[in-house]
């Protein structure tokens, strides 16, 4: 092996690159042809599409315009956003509680946050909003209260939703829970520091960054889902221009009144989501 080594001719040294070849082994970028043929063929389909949806007399754009800033419809837009605030800030209280029963050592909590996430997560939100709605049919009386003037559609909504987002909720702070290291609540606990304090000091704040995204998502999925509440006679957005088309027979306007408020509202929560997350996600080298 040796004497086959030293009978290979020494490396010639590498000679330097005059600037003409320099020039000659330019680096040269790959022609995507194909993408920009795609690209242009997209253009032009959105484009005919925006041109037929803009030139279409049946779509009767001088009608949306006349109503998008009517009293009725920002009412009920008012309506549909108080409602989604409420529904997420009592959700996710509520969610927070059952992600703790969730996460607690002691089997039989643990089982009662189980069984309210299987049991909401399994049953449409219509129905139960429907069985809100007709609770006076089992309990007739609450407390010397008649559940008809006690339970009226708003408050059936509230109740309705904010159960059923609850358990969506619990699995978004559970997630984010179990995604902080057990090194942080070790430490935590050798300070001395209790369960509770433990939780909102400690494992909460790190914990949003896992928790923003999705609950960023339940936010506008919520503002959406309240639409499900004109079923039972909230006037929300979707309730207050149904009301106007059955009188005006004006349909399509009057829904693409509804669509474009509901596009530009989760367009704004789209920016604040993105913009907490950036706060949440600093220090970590995501925020972008």
């Amino acid at each position: 092996m040796s004497a086959q080594t030293d009978t290979l001719p020494p490396a010639l040294p590498a000679e330097p690159l005059e600037d003409n070849d320099a020039d000659r082994l330019r680096i040269v970028p790959v022609r995507r042809t194909g993408q920009w043929t795609a690209a242009v063929a997209v253009l032009i389909v959105l484009g005919l599409a925006l041109n037929s949806v803009i030139r279409n007399d049946a779509f009767q754009w001088d009608v949306v315009g006349d109503y998008f800033t009517t009293t009725a419809v920002l009412r009920g837009l008012g309506l549909t956003l108080w409602l989604t605030a409420l529904v997420m800030a009592l959700g996710f209280a509520l969610g927070t509680l059952l992600a703790v029963l969730r996460l607690s050592a002691n089997r039989v909590l643990q089982a009662v946050g189980w069984g309210y996430v299987w049991l909401f997560r399994s049953t449409p939100i219509l129905v139960q909003l429907l069985f809100w709605f007709n609770i006076g049919a089992l309990y007739p009386e609450i407390l010397g209260v008649r559940t008809v003037n006690l339970l009226g559609p708003v408050t059936v909504a509230v109740i309705g939703l904010t159960l059923h987002e609850a358990a969506y909720a619990a699995e978004v702070v559970r997630g984010g829970i179990l995604s902080v290291e057990r090194g942080q609540l070790e430490a935590a606990q050798s300070l001395g520091l209790g369960p509770w304090r433990r939780l909102y000091r400690i494992v909460l704040p790190q914990a949003m960054r896992s928790i923003v995204p999705p609950a960023g998502n339940m936010l506008i999925g919520t503002l959406k889902g309240t639409s499900i509440v004109s079923i039972i006679a909230v006037q929300d957005l979707l309730y207050s221009v149904q009301l106007v088309y059955h009188r005006t027979y004006q349909v399509i306007p009057l829904l693409l009144v509804a669509t474009l408020w509901y596009v530009v509202v989760t367009s704004l929560l789209g920016v604040g989501q993105h913009y907490v997350e950036r706060y949440y996600a600093r220090g970590t080298g995501d925020a972008r």
